[in-house]
């Protein structure tokens, strides 16, 4: 693995990473287990913040030293505000994350149990308004940027045209996969990269994902759909990157998980600062399973995001046990 104390400054874009995506403000209650239908599960904490698909990638990206800038919606309420607030402390620009007036923030219920392992209901709220317009006015930020992050908590013509402005300024496009949806072929032609889990691989492809065997079909399908890299996941067995440079498989790191909440964000994160830092196949991919790991150790989508020098000193010392 190699990742550099100190990112590099790509000093021909103005961002490092721009982000399309999702903010919502996550109610998480972690148990001793998850309930059943009908059941209810006293839990013994609780935690009120900001989170997102999009807000939490673009805050991965930015603990990892990026020049990050958010694109999307949030209310014209107080939930709104805590989003906003909490971005900026983060260091992510929010100018082009705009106040809706018409619909509430997005909301996200998680569960989490002793294991890590979760469950989360959301709903979109302003997420879902996210029109061409705030693309408009976003566009020039769109082809400032050397890398458009983008997931799928928006309507997906929106990521298609995301992805369509940025291609056409030569900008690399990867897009996570989640929440799981179908995506057209249109879509897939203008993506650098796709990283999808086995739930989400299986709805892209109409097939399920249960190994590395059928991630790599899930994968080989994608590529030949237009996709440049496909990166699909296969539960505890790891994650499998196809890519024109070949096959590489990233199995999961061992750790004392406690909330798998946002390891897939952290993943797709510093798998776009690694490859916009030009940093290979085999560095970035081991360096963005090492952030999901790193991840699953705290408890909270944003709050157990890792900082740079945090990952790196994960990344050697995993390194030394590997020898």
């Amino acid at each position: 693995m190699s990742l550099a104390p100190t990112g590099q400054v790509m000093t021909q874009a103005r961002w490092d990473v721009v982000v399309v995506g999702g903010a919502n403000l996550d109610f998480l209650v972690r148990g001793e287990r998850l309930p059943a239908p009908g059941e209810t599960i006293t839990g013994d904490v609780s935690d009120e913040s900001a989170g997102g698909k999009g807000a939490n990638q673009a805050v991965a990206a930015a603990r990892l030293g990026a020049r990050v800038v958010l694109i999307g919606r949030v209310g014209a309420d107080r939930r709104g505000d805590l989003i906003r607030q909490r971005l900026e402390k983060e260091g992510v620009a929010t100018h082009q994350l705009r106040r809706d007036s018409e619909a509430a923030t997005g909301v996200a219920l998680v569960m989490v149990d002793r294991q890590g392992q979760k469950l989360i209901m959301a709903t979109p709220g302003a997420n879902a308004n996210v029109s061409e317009e705030d693309l408009r006015m976003a566009s020039p930020v769109i082809r400032e940027g050397r890398v458009l992050l983008m997931q799928l908590e928006l309507p997906i013509p929106i990521v298609e045209r995301a992805a369509q402005i940025a291609k056409g300024a030569g900008r690399m496009v990867i897009l996570d996969a989640g929440p799981g949806r179908e995506l057209p072929d249109s879509v897939l032609q203008n993506l650098d990269v796709i990283r999808a889990n086995a739930h989400e691989a299986g709805i892209l492809t109409g097939r399920a994902v249960h190994n590395l065997e059928d991630a790599r079909i899930a994968a080989q399908t994608l590529r030949q759909r237009g996709v440049g890299a496909a990166i699909v996941g296969a539960g505890s067995q790891g994650d499998l990157i196809l890519s024109r440079e070949g096959e590489l498989r990233l199995p999961w790191q061992p750790v004392d998980a406690v909330d798998a909440t946002g390891a897939g964000d952290a993943f797709t994160a510093t798998l776009a600062v690694c490859r916009g830092e030009g940093l290979s196949w085999s560095e970035s991919g081991p360096c963005a399973s090492a952030a999901a790991a790193l991840k699953t150790t705290k408890l909270g989508a944003q709050a157990g995001l890792p900082r740079r020098a945090e990952l790196v000193k994960f990344i050697e010392a995993r390194s030394v046990v590997n020898r």
